[in-house]
């Protein structure tokens, strides 16, 4: 920057609170005890930095970020604070730093799971900011994710192999790993992965970012090509579950940053279904939080992006989420024949092909737990599609394994809505009532979310005794809902508030 004002870093300054003197002096006490005992800032410096856009060299812009997440509640990195550590040319990012070149992954991964982790350990929330448009993020990644530049993992190997970037190193130092390391590693994403269906993102996801982070400085280093790329893999596995998990316990603007870094670390490794995949989550998260054409936008860059490398049942799984989306703006015709498309393509998969890990949990139960929750949705402009939601949501309970405890409540919780909207409030009655005994026992919100949701079509059976009791129980059971401006303009109204049942920890 040249003598323009930093306008990220003087719009975060205004939320703080803080004075130039107090900023300056917190600065130099942090710094001191992170063992820079030597920097010395000031006002007049601080005033640079926000009305000339100065750049201060390191360690002052990490420190700048650990304040800045401290005081606000939630991950502030230090491009959000506007400081550029590209100094190189190259592609001309957009204003949220997207997409950032690839020897900077590892950094911002590192920086930003660690971020995350001080949030975890000072009790904070995490979740004040705004969510990126799928727009924005769609142009700003269009032409990167298109392109199959030369991968870091492919570059020349220059002097020492392992080398790292100080810059990158933690308060400890990473090492570099072999291929048992990286295998253990891998076998830690399935456990994970298996605990995230089951149990929900909130007990674990904290050792979800954590072990990111250990990867994060393992990146550091410049390993053999083949263990490199393997690396990238786990990483970009690990910040989709760290985005997943996020989402999961309502921290959106995390999820989605996680979200983003998943996909860079995928193309890092070269993998760009993996990248779309990625995008794909970020898809859902917007349809969830009924933003469906920020939806549409990345579902077309996750589909586009992918390449020709896409299994057939992995294309089956895009479908299904961009129906979701055209669902809830009520195009009934498209999703219909999206999700035609969906079934054809997950039929014609002959399994010849292992899918990825990453992909082994999307079966036929999910097809039809994602059919059920489409033609619910559309339901809500379309009576007449609560039949078909019915039809398979059944089929997804029928084929549901064990392990699957959060799918199978979102399962029941879509057969009771479509039994609601159908006119049919006895097996309405039912269903939502195994979803009830249950679902305490999952750290997901989303299934909150869901029945909360389903709480308001009880509304216009509130005469009859049966329902009366079932809105009583779910009143009581439902957790408050803490208002953000993720959640802003929700159609929904929130029930009253009751005792949070007590949620099972291992």
């Amino acid at each position: 920057m040249g003598n323009e004002a930093n306008t990220r870093l003087a719009d975060l300054f205004g939320l703080t609170g803080w004075s130039k003197g107090e900023l300056a002096r917190l600065v130099n006490r942090h710094a001191a005890a992170t063992g820079h005992p030597q920097l010395s800032t000031d006002t007049s410096r601080v005033r640079r930095w926000i009305e000339t856009g100065e750049s201060p060299r390191e360690p002052v812009p990490r420190v700048l970020a650990a304040l800045f997440t401290e005081r606000l509640g939630r991950v502030v990195t230090i491009e959000d604070l506007g400081f550029d550590r590209r100094r190189q040319g190259g592609k001309r990012q957009t204003g949220d730093g997207l997409p950032w070149p690839p020897e900077r992954t590892a950094a911002v991964l590192t920086e930003f799971t660690g971020m995350d982790l001080m949030l975890n350990r000072r009790g904070l929330v995490g979740a004040s900011a705004a969510l990126t448009a799928g727009t924005v993020l769609s142009t700003a990644m269009y032409d990167w994710l298109h392109t199959d530049p030369a991968l870091a993992a492919d570059g020349p190997l220059l002097d020492d192999p392992l080398t790292v970037d100080p810059a990158a190193r933690d308060l400890y130092e990473a090492v570099p790993v072999g291929s048992q390391e990286i295998e253990s590693l891998e076998h830690s994403v399935e456990v994970f992965r298996a605990w995230d269906a089951s149990r929900g993102g909130g007990l674990q996801r904290k050792a979800v970012v954590g072990q990111l982070n250990e990867v994060g400085g393992m990146l550091s280093y410049r390993h053999p090509p083949h263990l490199q790329r393997r690396l990238w893999g786990v990483a970009a596995n690990l910040a989709v579950l760290a985005g997943w998990m996020s989402h999961d316990v309502g921290l959106e603007p995390t999820a989605q940053k996680y979200f983003v870094i998943a996909a860079h670390a995928a193309r890092e490794g070269g993998d760009r279904p993996r990248a779309g995949e990625a995008l794909s989550r970020a898809a859902r998260q917007m349809v969830h939080l009924e933003r469906p054409d920020d939806a549409i936008d990345l579902m077309r860059l996750a589909t586009s992006g992918s390449g020709e490398q896409n299994l057939p049942r992995t294309q089956a799984m895009l479908r299904t989420i961009e129906a979701w989306a055209q669902a809830s703006m009520g195009r009934g015709q498209e999703m219909r024949r999206t999700l035609g498309e969906a079934e054809e393509l997950f039929a014609s998969d002959r399994g010849d092909v292992p899918p990825p890990t990453w992909m082994q949990h999307f079966d036929e139960a999910d097809l039809h737990g994602m059919q059920a929750l489409a033609y619910r949705t559309l339901a809500e402009h379309d009576p007449s599609a609560a039949v078909h939601a019915q039809v398979h949501a059944r089929r997804a309970l029928d084929l549901r394994g064990g392990g699957h405890e959060r799918s199978t409540i979102f399962d029941y919780l879509s057969l009771a809505s479509a039994c609601f909207i159908a006119n049919d409030p006895e097996q309405a009655d039912r269903y939502a009532r195994i979803a009830l005994a249950t679902i305490g026992q999952t750290s997901s919100h989303r299934t909150w979310d869901r029945l909360r949701q389903m709480y308001r079509l009880t509304a216009r059976y509130a005469g009859i005794g049966d329902i009366q009791d079932l809105r009583r129980e779910i009143e009581t059971a439902l957790p408050p809902q803490k208002p953000s401006k993720e959640t802003k303009g929700a159609k929904e109204p929130t029930p009253p508030r009751g005792k949070v049942p007590r949620t099972r920890t291992v």
